[in-house]
C-alpha cells in the first residue's frame, strides 16, 4: 500500500475517534481501558482524579469511581503498575518490562547489590501480604541514592523496581496508599512475551488508541509515544514528515461531540501532535505561579466535534458542595450551538461529582 493522503479535519477526526471521544461512546471501564491501553494514575483532584476524568469523559454519568476500585482490587479485570492502569488481558505485554529505567546499569547493579533486602521484601509480603510500603522493614545493604525526592527512599524504590521485574505487584490501595502483595496472588497465571514481541505488540495497540501519531517521534518520560512502523504510512496536508495511521480508522463515519478533558488525556498527551492536528496550544499551568497563569492551575481542555476549542478553569470543593467555574477560555469564538453545549457538559460535570456550579 503506498502512503495515504488526509487532510488535518480527516486526521483530527481518526484521533478523537480513536480516543473515544466521537459520539458513540463506549459500553464498560474493562472495554475503554483495553482500547486505550491505559488509565493514568494521578493525585491531582483540584476537580477529580485524572484516571476518573478520563473515564467521565467517555463513559459518562454511568461510570463511578467505586466501578474502577472494583475492577482493580475485586474482578481484577485491571492492574496497576508504574501509575498506570492497564487491561489484565495484555499484563503479559508489561510484566516484566524489559525495556527503559529498569535494564539501567546502575538500577540492575543497586538490586543486586541489596539482594538480601530484595528476598526480605518478597518472603515477608509472601507471608503476611497484602502491605503497605512502610509496613515492610529497610534492611537495604546500599541505601539508594538520588539528587531527586527519592534519595534514600529505599523500600519504595525496591517495591517499584521489583513491580517492574514481576517479582511484586500492587494488590489495590487504602486511601492514596498502595497495598503490594505477591503477583500470583493479583495476576492470573500468564507466559511472558519476549521483548522485542511485546513492545511491538504494544506499538500497535498504542498506534489503535491513537488512531494516528507520527512516524518519528521523541523520548519522553513514562509512556512512550512512538508506534514503530505499525499500521499504514500517511502524509497530512500542511504537515511536513511521515505519519502511521491504524488502517481500521481509516475511511470511517464520524459523528462529533462535545468533551471536558483531564489536563493528562491522551488526545492532548503528545502537546507537539496536538499543535500539528488541532493547532492547540495547551500546557498544564498547575506548577506556575498564580500570577503567570493564562488558563488556570487545572484547566479542562475543551473539545467540539473534531476540534480543540477552549479551556475550563474550574476547580471543585467537596467540602464546600460547589463547582466554582473561574472562566471559560475560548481559542475560538463560540457559536451559540457551541457555548449550550459546552455549558451541557459542565453541568453533567457538577452533577456527576454531586456539586453545585457558582460562578466566579
Amino acid at each position: 500500500m503506498g502512503v495515504i493522503r488526509l487532510n488535518r479535519e480527516e486526521a483530527r477526526q481518526i484521533a478523537v475517534r480513536a480516543q473515544l471521544l466521537d459520539a458513540t461512546r463506549p459500553s464498560t471501564l474493562v472495554d475503554l481501558v483495553d482500547h486505550l491501553t491505559l488509565l493514568q494514575v494521578d493525585p491531582t483532584a483540584a476537580i477529580a482524579p485524572n484516571a476518573d476524568l478520563v473515564a467521565w469523559s467517555r463513559l459518562g454519568a454511568s461510570y463511578q469511581p467505586a466501578d474502577l476500585t472494583r475492577a482493580l482490587q475485586q474482578d481484577r479485570t485491571l492492574f496497576e503498575l508504574r501509575a498506570y492502569i492497564r487491561p489484565m488481558s495484555a499484563v503479559a505485554l508489561y510484566v516484566p518490562d524489559q525495556s527503559g529505567y529498569n535494564t539501567h546499569p546502575k538500577v540492575r547493579a543497586w538490586i543486586e547489590a541489596n539482594d538480601r533486602f530484595r528476598r526480605d521484601i518478597v518472603a515477608r509480603l509472601r507471608d503476611a501480604g497484602p502491605l503497605l510500603s512502610r509496613d515492610l522493614p529497610d534492611t537495604s545493604q546500599v541505601p539508594w541514592g538520588s539528587s531527586g525526592w527519592t534519595d534514600s527512599r529505599n523500600v519504595t524504590q525496591m517495591l517499584e523496581l521489583l513491580s517492574v521485574r514481576g517479582e511484586v505487584a500492587i494488590a489495590g490501595r487504602a486511601g492514596r496508599q498502595r497495598l503490594w502483595d505477591v503477583p500470583e496472588r493479583v495476576y492470573p497465571p500468564f507466559e511472558p512475551v519476549p521483548a522485542a514481541e511485546a513492545e511491538r505488540l504494544r506499538q500497535e495497540r498504542r498506534l489503535r488508541s491513537l488512531g494516528i501519531a507520527r512516524a518519528k517521534t521523541a523520548v519522553v518520560p513514562g509512556e512512550p509515544i512512538s508506534v514503530g512502523n505499525s499500521g499504514v504510512a500517511v502524509q497530512i496536508e500542511g504537515l511536513e514528515g511521515e505519519w502511521r495511521a491504524d488502517p481500521n480508522a481509516l475511511d470511517r463515519p464520524f459523528t462529533g461531540r462535545t468533551a471536558l478533558l483531564s489536563p493528562f488525556d491522551r488526545l492532548v498527551h503528545d502537546r507537539d501532535r496536538t499543535m500539528n492536528l488541532f493547532d492547540f496550544e495547551y500546557i498544564l499551568e498547575m506548577y506556575k505561579p498564580s500570577e503567570k497563569r493564562r488558563w488556570g492551575y487545572f484547566a479542562l481542555p475543551v473539545l467540539h466535534h473534531d476540534r480543540l476549542v477552549g479551556k475550563l478553569d474550574a476547580k471543585a470543593d467537596r467540602r464546600a458542595g460547589t463547582l466554582t467555574i473561574n472562566a471559560v477560555h475560548e481559542d475560538v469564538r463560540f457559536n451559540r450551538a457551541m457555548r449550550a453545549d459546552v455549558e451541557t457538559e459542565i453541568e453533567s460535570l457538577a452533577a456527576w461529582l454531586g456539586l453545585m456550579i457558582t460562578r466566579a
